[in-house]
């Protein structure tokens, strides 16, 4: 088995955009479950929300992150094509605004 990370990009809400009910948040969160009861024992961390990123150069400056990422998760899976599966069932893929999931193979690090 292999590890994949999942990063979840979203658009950002705008400021005055209504808050979503306990209901569709309830409703939201039910999905997520489901996929991660798939995932079942391969899930290796659910992963939380980010907000307010921050890119670090070489030079020690830094400005906001130009990329909206919005969470991650880790899993293993037999191969990229069994993680990519996955990855075209899950519920952020339904969420509004052109949600999008990568899915990047985690690499072994030499001499650990």
């Amino acid at each position: 088995m292999s590890r994949f990370v999942f990063i979840y990009h979203a658009p950002m809400s705008p400021a005055d955009a209504t808050p979503p009910t306990d209901e569709q948040t309830a409703a939201v969160m039910g999905e997520w479950m489901e996929w991660a009861a798939k995932v079942g024992g391969d899930m290796v961390d659910f992963g939380t929300p980010l907000a307010e990123g921050v890119r670090v150069s070489s030079d020690g400056s830094t400005a906001p992150s130009t990329r909206e990422v919005s969470g991650y998760t880790i899993i293993e899976a037999e191969d990229m094509d069994a993680a990519l599966a996955l990855a075209k069932v899950h519920p952020h893929l339904k969420m509004p605004g052109g949600c999008e999931i990568e899915v990047h193979a985690a690499q072994a690090v030499p001499g650990m």
